[in-house]
Order: C-alpha cells, then structure tokens, then sequence
C-alpha cells in the first residue's frame, strides 16, 4: 500500500479547520499530522511535523500566509497550497514559492463544498511531489543551451517528427502565440510574457484559474510587462503588442475574423477537467492559425494541453515544452513531449529567446 500524504493544516477559522480535518482525515490518500491556528503556530509546529504538504490561508491575525512564506520557506522548503478567498495577494504568495491555490467554497452554496474538496484533494495529491521554487534574480542564459533531451525511460526519437507522422515545417510568419499553463503557471507565465519586448505579435493565454482570481492576474501582469494585458471577453480581437488571458469558468478559442483573429469566450463544460482548457485554446490554434502560430505549454499537472499541442505541432505550428528541471510539476509539457507534440524542450529562462528566435526568422 502506498505511504499516505502527510497533510498540515494552517486556518485561523475553527470551523473550516474542522472542516479540513474531517474531509481529509476521512480520504485514505492523506494524513493530517497537524494543524496551526496562525502562521506564528505554524512556525513552530512545522520542523516537528514534518508534513509533506501544507494548505495556508492567506488572511490571518498577526503574521500573514504572505509573511509566513518568505520567512518560512527557505529554510522548510515544504509545498504550500492556499486555500483563500478572492484575494489579489494570492498571487504574491505564489510569487513567495507556494505551489496552488484553491478558492474558499462558498459553505451555503449547493454543491460548493463537494466541488472544492475534490479540487483540493487532487491538487494535494499532485502537488506533494511539487518543486518548490524560492524567488531568485535570474539572467537569460543562450540560446545554444536549449536542450534536446528526452525524460527519463523516454526513447528521443519520440521528440522528432516521426514521432507524429508528417508535419509542415513551421512557417517563418507568425500571427499569434499561444500560451497554456497550470500549476506554477502564475509565475511561469509572468517570467516567460515580461521579457518580451512590447512590439509581438498577438498573445492567447489560458492558465488554470477560477473565475474572478483572472481578472486580478491579468491585472497584475500588465503591470509588470512592456506588452499591454487584459482578461479576454467574447469578440476581442487578437492584435500585436496584446495579451488576451482566458477568463476563469469559460473556454476561450480563437476564431477567424476577417483577415485576422478574435476569442470567442462561452460557458461551456469542463474539456480535459478544466474550464478554460488549454486543449480547447491550441486545438483552436491549430484549426485557425495553423502554421502561423507558436504554441508554448508550461508547467502544470495533468495531461491537459498535450494533445491540443500535438494537433499544433502537426498543422505546422512551432511548439515549445517546458524541461523538466525548470518546472514546478512537470506534468502537461511531459505529456505533451511523449506523445511528439514538442518540436522542442528548453527551461523557463531559455523559452522567451527561442520565441523571438523564431519570430526573427520571418
């Protein structure tokens, strides 16, 4: 049998620690080895429970989850998911290492709470085995760098286009890129996005996101980046200089518009367990855009993005995976270069180059 996951539970609310503990406790993939009732409690609990994942609120009395974090962490560099409410510091905490969020359910709303636990529950699971990684000054490093190399128990041969049957060279115009990310996405994406210049071609974003947490990232993005950000509604059009991010609890797809591009953004069911899906954005790409497109997957849990990629890669598309080691759970780009829907794999730092790289040769 499997070791279970050794949860610690940090909630200022008796009640919905009560509620943690209970659900958790009665799921035999987890342990609650703990609970703190601020994050000064959790301070001094932590090196003696030695728990494998921790969820955090952000709002507490006294020391905050934000403070907690960039105190604790680089000295107990253990996985942190929040589980907060609509809160733009959500995304300082993840600035400051912690791995997901999770949004507060509303406890009177039917089916709230089922929807949240299963939520929670999954991104535990995945996310103990997550890499935690601290806030650091990092210099681009060279193109020539890049690397080529297949993971582990996986034959390289699966990088190339045999892997996928015929694919069109990609083409040396590109009208559009296409981004998708999940875990550790929030700052993958920002790392990637900020160090482009402001004259690019269109942006299409979708990362794993709740309604309402969207807005507040597109928001924080166009302040830290030379190109100009939006949360995308119905109708937008893709234009340069312009990133359009796909909001929470809708898909996003591009579609023709003339001569060029728009999103259409519908309530829509879950494709691949997410709304907005990533495979539903590039299989749209892949569709519309065709070989004028550069797709670029992120880190992230799960499968979802791998195959929309692949139909990318196979219409002509320039795709990029991000490498294992740069990845906070290499999971979606893993999926997605097994199946050959990366024409090529490169960290985090190196991604942003290989982009203009490309664009440079048209």
């Amino acid at each position: 049998m499997s070791q279970k996951i050794r949860v610690m539970i940090v909630d200022d609310s008796i009640l919905f620690r009560s509620f943690l503990m209970q659900n958790l406790g009665n799921d035999p993939r987890f342990e609650v080895v703990g609970y703190a009732v601020n994050a000064m409690d959790a301070k001094q609990k932590l090196p003696s429970l030695k728990p494998d994942i921790m969820t955090l609120d952000i709002e507490m009395p006294g020391m905050s989850g934000l403070e907690f974090l960039k105190e604790v962490l680089p000295t107990h560099p253990v996985p942190v998911i929040l589980v907060s409410s609509l809160n733009v510091r959500v995304f300082d905490a993840l600035a400051a290492g912690a791995v997901d969020f999770v949004r507060k359910p509303n406890m009177e709303q039917a089916g709230g709470k089922e929807a949240f636990l299963a939520t929670l529950k999954s991104k535990l699971a995945m996310g103990s085995n997550a890499r935690v990684r601290l806030p650091s000054p990092s210099a681009p490093s060279s193109v020539s760098s890049l690397t080529h190399t297949a993971p582990a128990g996986l034959s390289a041969a699966s990088n190339t286009s045999q892997a996928v049957g015929r694919i069109s060279n990609p083409s040396s115009r590109v009208d559009l890129i296409a981004i998708g990310a999940s875990t550790g996405g929030t700052e993958a994406i920002l790392d990637v996005v900020s160090r482009f210049p402001a004259r690019m071609p269109g942006i299409v974003i979708t990362q794993h996101m709740p309604a309402g947490f969207t807005s507040m990232y597109a928001e924080r993005l166009n302040r830290l980046c030379k190109l100009e950000v939006k949360e995308a509604k119905h109708g937008d059009k893709v234009q340069p200089g312009l990133i359009l991010l796909a909001p929470g609890g809708l898909q996003m797809r591009v579609v023709r518009l003339g001569t060029g591009y728009s999103v259409s953004c519908t309530d829509e069911a879950k494709v691949s367990g997410h709304k907005p899906s990533v495979d539903v954005l590039f299989d749209s790409v892949a569709t519309h855009v065709r070989g004028r497109a550069i797709g670029v997957i992120l880190t992230g849990m799960g499968a979802d993005g791998a195959a929309g990629m692949l139909r990318m890669r196979k219409a002509g598309a320039y795709t990029i995976g991000q490498d294992r080691e740069s990845c906070v759970v290499y999971g979606m780009p893993m999926e997605a270069f097994k199946i050959g829907g990366v024409c090529q794999q490169a960290s985090l730092t190196n991604i942003p180059q290989l982009v203009l790289a490309q664009l440079a040769k048209g």
